[in-house]
């Protein structure tokens, strides 16, 4: 059963997804841990990537909401949660402002890092070209002429922006350097993402499929997704053990007992049978990627 939204503020808190900012800040933490590692971890480096990750999450879920609005995927049959523009509290024009205030915030606490982190202007140059790649794919996700997500690409952005960019990015940026190791720590946590992601389209499958939203659950189907979504934690733990083989640091495999949830979590999706049930997989599986990033962290500093 949905929850009403009857007020305002319920409904910007709908449209902010709180649930959705563990999963934002796992990368920067996990590219922080990494720098710490390598002993170049820098505290104010760590506090603005992660500002400038949550208000760039914080548009994306703004922007998804307003997307979907306008693109039909957030009718009344929708089985998911109610959104803030489809509940009426919130207009169109409004998300929309909101939409503005949390781009440019996002594009002001970037700057602020890439002035503290870098002094090159070519990687000055570099990091803020994916800085607004990052503000455009957070916009254009299901919003805009020709959403990205109602293709089926949402996937393959959250792996790079979530995943790889997230992890690298963020490591990169303490130390001003490249480690090959940090890729296969970027690709774990962009699959858990790319995981998170799945369990939401597998939830909205039939709204998603009716409003012409081609995500990969409403092209393969949701038998196949869920096998899909195995695989992309399986894919984690993988990255993670050859992480562990090839660095020696052994205690980074603390983080497999977050695979004790991450399991409940795909037998959950696999057993749900209405978009009611898998709902509450999405937050848990968002929440027990920041625990492997923290056990893994502590594992490997400790």
């Amino acid at each position: 059963m949905k929850k009403e939204i009857t007020t305002k503020k319920e409904a910007w808190l709908h449209a902010v997804r709180l649930r959705t900012l563990p999963l934002a800040l796992a990368s920067i933490l996990a590219g922080s841990f990494l720098a710490a590692w390598k002993e170049s971890f820098r505290w104010e480096i760590l506090l603005l990537a992660a500002l400038t990750t949550i208000f760039l999450q914080i548009l994306s879920n703004l922007s998804n909401d307003y997307g979907d609005t306008v693109h039909g995927a957030d009718s009344a049959e929708r089985q998911g949660p109610v959104r803030a523009v489809q509940s009426g509290i919130i207009t169109l024009p409004e998300m929309k402002r909101a939409m503005y205030l949390f781009g440019i915030l996002s594009l002001v606490s970037g700057l602020l890092l890439l002035y503290l982190a870098v002094e090159d202007w070519k990687l000055f140059s570099l990091f803020l070209a994916l800085g607004l790649a990052a503000i455009w794919a957070a916009i254009t996700y299901t919003s805009g002429s020709n959403p990205y997500g109602y293709a089926g690409l949402g996937d393959i952005s959250v792996f790079l922006f979530f995943g790889l960019l997230g992890v690298l990015g963020t490591f990169f940026l303490h130390t001003l350097s490249f480690e090959p190791l940090t890729l296969l720590i970027g690709v774990a946590l962009g699959l858990f993402s790319a995981a998170v992601l799945n369990i939401n389209n597998i939830r909205d499958i039939e709204s998603d499929e009716k409003a012409g939203k081609k995500s990969i659950p409403v092209r393969i189907g949701r038998t196949a997704a869920v096998r899909y979504n195995w695989a992309l934690l399986a894919g984690g733990y993988l990255c993670l053990i050859g992480f562990v083989l090839v660095s020696g640091q052994h205690l980074a495999l603390l983080a497999l007992l977050a695979g004790l949830v991450m399991w409940k979590v795909g037998s959950g999706v696999q057993r749900a049978k209405s978009s009611a049930e898998t709902d509450p997989f999405l937050k848990t599986m968002a929440i027990s990627t920041l625990l492997w990033v923290v056990l893994f962290g502590v594992g490997l500093l400790f």
